[in-house]
């Protein structure tokens, strides 16, 4: 009885092939996952969801702003004057505040140009001038990084000192607000 179970032991080891190839193949599946994955999410964000996201939001596209803002520059060189009468701009300079929710350690210096076109203008902004700076200390101190960072946080800012100068002095006697420096330190 003892022969016929060294044969069968025989026999199992001569079944097994060896397996010397196929180590590569084994890897290609994960490898490809690895590389593709991250390319395909990019893809992905970038040109489908995006873009969608912007749609549905209803903000503009780059293109869209840019052409606005073309549009809006020639208006205002081609006008120049609104109503007949020639714009007067008085500078409200160096505004320096520190950025919310910085703890102290980020500023922002800012400086605008007023434009109106009534005839007391400059003198309206002249002896509101202190006021005007708070408004512009307040309106900016509230801002974070985060806000500062958008892309049209100019627009905005510009949007929201209009409003609330203008109702501090009455009326609409400024018609624009020209940024002319605006640095984060």
């Amino acid at each position: 009885m003892p022969a016929p179970i060294a044969e069968k032991e025989e026999t199992k080891h001569e079944e097994k092939p060896a397996s010397t190839s196929g180590g590569f193949q084994n890897w290609l599946p994960l490898i490809l996952t690895v590389v593709l994955m991250p390319a395909l999410a990019y893809v992905m964000t970038t040109y489908v969801l995006v873009p969608k996201l912007q749609h549905s939001l209803g903000a503009p596209t780059v293109q869209a702003r840019e052409t606005s803002a073309e549009n809006s520059g020639s208006n205002d060189k081609s006008n120049g004057k609104e109503n007949g009468k020639p714009k007067t701009k008085v500078a409200l300079s160096k505004v320096v505040v520190n950025v919310s929710g910085s703890l102290g350690t980020r500023l922002l210096l800012a400086s605008f140009t007023l434009a109106g076109s009534t005839g007391d203008f400059k003198t309206k902004i002249e002896e509101n001038n202190d006021q005007l700076r708070d408004l512009a200390s307040s309106t900016l101190g509230s801002k974070t990084i985060a806000d500062l960072e958008k892309p049209e946080a100019r627009n905005l800012i510009r949007a929201e000192l209009l409003s609330q100068f203008n109702a501090a002095l009455g009326g609409t006697p400024v018609q624009d607000i020209y940024i002319t420096e605006f640095a984060i330190q």
